[in-house]
C-alpha cells in the first residue's frame, strides 16, 4: 500500500470514528436533508449563515465513513467562509473527486480536502463523498429540500 493510501485511510478513519462538528446545531438558521440510496447514507445538514458568513455548520446521520468522513472535513474547512468561497470549494471538490481537476497542477483552495482525491478511482464511492457537500449547496440556497445522489 502507498504512503498516500495509508494517509487517506488513516484520515477517513480518524474523522469516521472522531467525527467534527457531529451534533444538531440549535442555532441554524438552514438546514438539508441528503440520502445516497446505493450505499444508505442519510444525513442532516445544519447551516448558520450570518451577513453571507457561514457563521457555523454542523451534521448527523448514519451511513458509510467516506461521508461521514466528507462532511466532517468540508465542515471545518467551511467555518467562517463566506457564501461565494464555499461555493467556490464545493465546485473544486466537485471537479476534483470527479476526475475534472487536477488538484496537484491546477491552483485550488482545497488543501487537506485533497485527500479525497482518490475516491475518483471508485465511481461509487464519488457519491458518498460529495453527499454533504450537495446539502450544504441545498442550505446556502435555502432549498431545504433532500438532495439525492441518485
Amino acid at each position: 500500500m502507498s504512503e498516500l493510501s495509508e494517509l487517506y485511510q488513516a484520515v477517513i478513519l480518524d474523522h469516521n470514528k472522531k467525527p467534527r462538528n457531529f451534533q444538531v446545531l440549535e442555532s441554524a438558521n438552514r438546514t438539508a436533508e441528503g440520502f445516497n440510496p446505493l450505499c444508505g447514507d442519510q444525513l442532516t445538514l445544519y447551516l448558520q449563515l450570518e451577513d453571507d458568513t457561514v457563521k457555523d455548520i454542523s451534521f448527523v446521520g448514519t451511513g458509510c465513513a467516506i461521508w461521514k468522513a466528507s462532511a466532517s472535513m468540508m465542515t471545518q474547512a467551511l467555518k467562517g467562509k463566506s457564501k461565494l468561497e464555499a461555493e467556490t470549494l464545493f465546485n473544486e471538490f466537485h471537479r476534483m473527486v470527479t476526475g475534472q481537476l487536477d488538484e496537484e497542477t491546477e491552483p485550488n483552495r482545497l488543501g487537506r480536502l485533497t485527500i479525497f482525491a482518490g475516491v475518483r478511482e471508485f465511481p461509487v464511492r464519488v457519491k458518498c463523498a460529495i453527499l454533504a457537500w450537495h446539502a450544504m449547496m441545498s442550505a446556502l440556497d435555502q432549498k431545504n429540500d433532500t438532495v439525492s445522489t441518485e
